[in-house]
C-alpha cells in the first residue's frame, strides 16, 4: 500500500507493505531561486567562446573570412587556405572610427558586433548590418556607404500568395531574333528586326490560359509552355484585434490552399516557331496533378522535359516531350503505396553533355542517388547504396564525374542522424568520408571545392572548427576550438544522449535527456517531452548548444526534459518514415513512450507517473494528441499554434503525409474530432495573426472541448503570428506544468 506523507514541506513517497523496501524520493519542488535561474538561463550562451565561427568564402578565391565571439569580444579574421595563414580581417579601431563618423553614433571597437557580414570585391570590402542599417566599407580607406537593407523573401512576400504564379516578362530567344510573350491569354512572338507580331495560339481564355513561363529551345526554333486551367482561389480570414494604428480591429484576408481544395491544372504544350504551328502533346496522363513544372530543354533541342507530381504524391515522373512529334516518354518514375516525398527528398541534376541524370530516390528503401541514362530511360547504376541515407547533394563535378553530398547513418556505432560529408564517383566507386570524426558536421566549401571548413560537435561535446582538403578530408589547419570553461563553472549540465528500442524491438530510437543545473539524483522529477513529430525531418538536437530556448528555463523549475525522434519522422529508412502515412496521430508515440520508460529504468529519478509534453505547429498537434490518444501515460500538455485537424492546415504539407482524397483517416487523426477523450491537463496557445496554421484550427479544438464539458486553459496572443508563445507564452507554459505536476501555485507575477 502506498501512503503520501507531507514532511518538512517536501512530499515523500513512502512505499510500505509485504516486505518491500521503503523507498523515499523527495519531489524536486521549485523554489523562488529556481524561477530566477529559469529567467536567466539564456545567459549561458554568453559563456561559450570561439564556437561556431560564421564563415564566408571570398569571391572565387581560396580565402575566407569569419567572425567569432571570444573573451575579448567579437573578432574578425581572414584565412588563406593555401598558405594556412590567418590574420585580422580589418583594423577594428579604424573601422569603428569610420563607422562612427558615417553614422553619427559612438560604437566601441571592443563591442562591435557586425551582423550578416559579407566579404566582397575579393575581400577588399565588407558589408554588414548594424542597428537596422546596412553598410558597405572600403577596407583600404575605411570609407562607409549606407546601403538599402537586404530583405528576405519572407519579409517581401506572403508564402501562400500565388498571384503572379503564371506570369513572367517577355522572353527573348537564345539567338536574340525573337521575343515570346503572352497577350490576352495567348502566346505571341515578335520579330526583333521587323517588330512584326504574330499570334501562335488562339484557344486561351481567362479560365484556361497560356502561362508566362516560356521556355525557348536552344536553337530558337521551338517553345515549350503550359496551358493552365485555373482554380478558384481559397482564403482564410483573421481578425487583428489590437492594431497599432487604429482603435477598431482589422480583418485580414489570406490566400491559403487546404487539403482537398481544387488546384490549377497545367497542360504541357509545344510550338514550332519556324512553321508557325502548335504540335499536339497528349496531356491526359498528367492532368490528375498536384503540379507539373520545371520545363527544361536538352541542349540539342530535340526534346524538353517536365516533372509531374500526381495528386496524392504516390506517383512522380520525369517526362520527355519529343520536339518533332510531341510524343511523351517517361524517363524516370517513382511509385509508392504510401508517398513519394517530393518536398524533402527530391534532387535532380542533368548532365547535358552525356544526357544523364543524377536522381535521388528511396526506391530501395533508403534515400540514395542514381545515375540515369536519359536516352534509354534506364538506371545505369546506383551511385550510393546501403542501409543509410543521403541527406542532400552539395556539388556535382561533371569533369571529374564526382558528387559531394551529405549523408548519415553509414558509420557503425554512432548516432545515425550525425551528418557527414562524402565524395563518390558517378559509378559508385571510391566513396570517401571527408568528415570521419563521430560527431555532427557542418561544412562550408570554397568556390572551387578544393577546401572546406568543418565544424563538428555533439550535444555534449563543444565544437571544433578545422580547415580540410576536399581531396581526402585531411585536416590542414585548426581554425577555432570552443571554450566552455565559464559555462561549466556556472553549473551547466551536459545533456545525455540516450538510445532505446522502438515498438518493433529492433530499431534504435535516439534522443536526449536534459537536466536542471541544480539536479539532485536523490529527488524525483516529472518528465516533460518537447515534441515535434513533423514527418518532413528529424528534430532531436545533434550539435552543441549551451541553451535551448524552448526548454532550458523550464528544466530549472524541477523537470527532466526529453526529446527524441520516433518512427514516422524522416532521415532514416523509408519503412521508418512510412509509419506516418495517413496516420499523423501516431506521431511515434509507441516509440516515445517505450524510450521514456527505458530511460526511467536507468534513472530512478525520472517519474513516469508524471509525464507531460509540449510543442508548436505540428508539435502543437502532437502534444494535444498525446493527452487525447495516450492519456494513461501523458498527463498534461501545452500546445502552441497546432494544426489540430489536418483538413484545416496547408495543403502541401498535409496531403504529402495524409494523402488525397480526404477520407476517414483525416477524422481519425483530428484533435477536434477526438477532443472528448481529454483526461489530463491541457493548455492551448495561439497567435491571432498566425498565417502559417489557421488560428481557427485551435479554436475548433476549444469549441469541441467546451461541448464535451472539458476543462482546459486558453492563451490567445493578440497581434502574434506562428509562435510557441514568446516570453509570455513561455511563462504561462512554465506555470502550467508547475501547477499540473507539483500542485504549486506560481509566483504572483503582477506583484513582481
Amino acid at each position: 500500500m502506498c501512503l503520501l506523507k507531507l514532511f518538512d514541506m517536501k512530499i515523500q513517497l513512502l512505499f510500505t507493505a509485504c516486505g518491500l523496501l521503503c523507498i523515499t524520493l523527495a519531489f524536486a519542488q521549485p523554489a523562488d531561486e529556481d524561477y530566477v535561474r529559469a529567467d536567466t538561463m539564456h545567459k549561458f550562451n554568453d559563456l561559450v567562446y570561439n564556437a561556431y565561427p560564421e564563415i564566408r568564402w571570398i569571391d572565387s578565391t581560396n580565402t575566407f573570412g569569419y567572425s567569432v565571439k571570444t573573451r575579448e569580444g567579437n573578432q574578425y579574421y581572414i584565412v588563406d587556405a593555401e598558405k594556412q595563414k590567418r590574420k585580422p580581417a580589418f583594423d577594428k579601431v579604424k573601422l569603428c572610427k569610420g563607422l562612427n563618423e558615417a553614422s553619427g553614433k559612438e560604437y566601441k571597437a571592443e563591442k562591435l558586433n557586425l551582423n550578416r557580414l559579407r566579404f566582397i570585391d575579393g575581400g577588399k570590402k565588407i558589408s554588414f548590418e548594424l542597428d537596422g542599417t546596412r553598410w558597405e566599407c572600403d577596407l583600404k580607406k575605411y570609407k562607409f556607404e549606407k546601403k538599402e537593407r537586404e530583405r528576405t523573401e519572407r519579409e517581401d512576400r506572403y508564402w501562400g500568395d500565388t498571384s503572379g504564379q503564371f506570369e513572367s516578362e517577355p522572353k527573348t530567344s537564345p539567338d536574340s531574333t525573337k521575343v515570346a510573350f503572352i497577350r490576352e491569354y495567348n502566346l505571341w512572338v515578335k520579330d526583333v528586326e521587323t517588330v512584326k507580331e504574330e499570334q501562335l495560339s488562339f484557344d486561351g481564355s481567362s479560365g484556361e490560359f497560356y502561362s508566362g513561363h516560356i521556355e525557348w529551345s536552344p536553337d530558337s526554333k521551338k517553345i515549350a509552355v503550359t496551358k493552365v486551367r485555373i482554380n478558384e482561389k481559397t482564403y482564410f480570414y483573421i481578425v487583428e484585434s489590437s492594431p497599432d494604428d487604429q482603435v477598431q480591429p482589422k480583418l485580414h484576408k489570406k490566400e491559403y490552399l487546404k487539403p482537398g481544395d481544387a488546384l490549377p491544372i497545367q497542360k504541357p504544350c509545344l510550338f514550332d516557331i519556324e512553321n508557325r504551328k502548335q504540335i499536339p502533346v497528349d496531356s491526359q496522363p498528367f492532368e490528375h496533378q498536384y503540379s507539373l513544372e520545371n520545363l527544361k530543354w536538352w541542349p540539342d533541342s530535340k526534346a524538353y522535359t517536365f516533372e509531374f507530381n500526381q495528386r496524392g504524391h504516390q506517383l512522380y515522373q520525369v517526362v520527355e516531350v519529343d520536339a518533332e512529334t510531341g510524343n511523351t516518354k517517361v524517363l524516370i518514375e517513382e511509385k509508392s503505396e504510401t508517398f513519394v516525398e517530393y518536398s524533402g527528398k527530391h534532387y535532380r541534376y542533368d548532365i547535358d553533355s552525356t544526357k544523364e541524370i543524377i536522381w535521388m530516390s528511396e526506391r530501395d528503401g533508403w534515400n540514395h542517388l542514381y545515375l540515369v541514362d536519359a536516352e534509354t530511360a534506364q538506371v545505369k547504376n546506383q551511385i550510393t547504396k546501403g542501409e543509410w541515407v543521403v541527406r542532400s547533394v552539395v556539388h556535382v563535378d561533371e569533369d571529374d564525374r564526382t558528387v559531394l553530398f551529405q549523408g548519415s547513418g553509414r558509420n557503425p556505432g554512432e548516432d545515425p542522424y550525425f551528418i557527414h560529408y562524402y565524395r563518390v564517383n558517378f559509378d559508385g566507386s571510391y566513396l570517401v568520408d571527408l568528415t570521419p570524426e563521430p560527431m555532427n558536421h557542418r561544412a562550408e566549401f570554397s568556390d572551387d571545392y578544393i577546401y572546406f571548413t568543418d565544424t563538428y560537435s555533439t550535444v555534449n561535446t563543444p565544437p571544433l572548427t578545422v580547415l580540410k582538403s576536399t581531396s581526402n578530408g585531411e585536416v590542414t589547419m585548426e581554425i577555432e576550438k570552443a571554450d566552455i570553461t565559464d559555462l561549466l563553472a556556472a553549473g551547466w549540465k551536459k545533456p545525455e544522449a540516450f538510445v532505446a528500442k522502438a515498438r518493433d524491438g529492433i530499431t534504435d530510437i535516439w534522443g536526449n535527456i536534459y537536466y536542471p543545473t541544480n539536479f539532485d539524483s536523490t529527488k524525483s522529477y516529472p518528465i516533460i517531452e518537447y515534441i515535434y513529430a513533423g514527418p518532413q525531418g528529424s528534430f532531436a538536437q545533434k550539435s552543441f548548444r549551451a541553451f535551448n530556448y524552448p526548454f532550458s528555463g523550464l528544466a530549472e523549475l524541477g523537470f527532466i526534459i526529453v526529446q527524441m525522434d520516433g518512427m514516422g519522422t524522416s532521415d532514416r529508412s523509408k519503412a521508418f518514415h512510412d509509419v506516418c502515412y495517413k496516420n499523423l496521430k501516431d506521431a511515434g508515440f509507441p516509440d516515445r513512450i517505450l524510450w521514456i520508460k527505458a530511460a526511467a529504468e536507468k534513472h530512478s529519478f525520472m517519474d513516469t507517473t508524471r509525464v507531460g509534453l509540449f510543442g508548436g505547429s505540428a508539435g502543437g498537434q502532437n502534444s494535444t494528441g498525446g493527452v487525447l490518444f495516450h492519456p494513461g501515460f501523458y498527463k498534461a500538455a501545452v500546445s502552441a499554434c497546432g494544426c489540430h485537424d489536418n483538413r484545416m492546415d496547408k495543403m502541401w504539407w498535409n496531403e504529402q503525409w495524409m494523402g488525397y482524397p480526404l477520407e476517414k483517416h483525416y477524422e481519425e487523426s483530428s484533435n477536434v474530432v477526438n477532443a472528448s477523450k481529454l483526461e489530463g491537463d491541457l493548455m492551448l496557445i495561439v497567435g491571432e495573426m498566425d498565417d502559417n496554421v489557421d488560428p481557427a484550427s485551435t479554436m475548433q479544438v476549444v469549441d469541441a472541448l467546451i461541448k464535451a464539458k472539458k476543462e482546459f486553459e486558453l492563451v490567445m496572443l493578440p497581434g502574434t503570428n506562428h509562435t510557441l508563445g514568446g516570453d509570455y507564452g513561455e511563462r504561462k507554459r512554465r506555470d502550467f506544468f508547475v501547477k499540473s505536476f507539483y500542485n504549486q501555485l506560481p509566483p504572483k507575477w503582477n506583484l513582481k
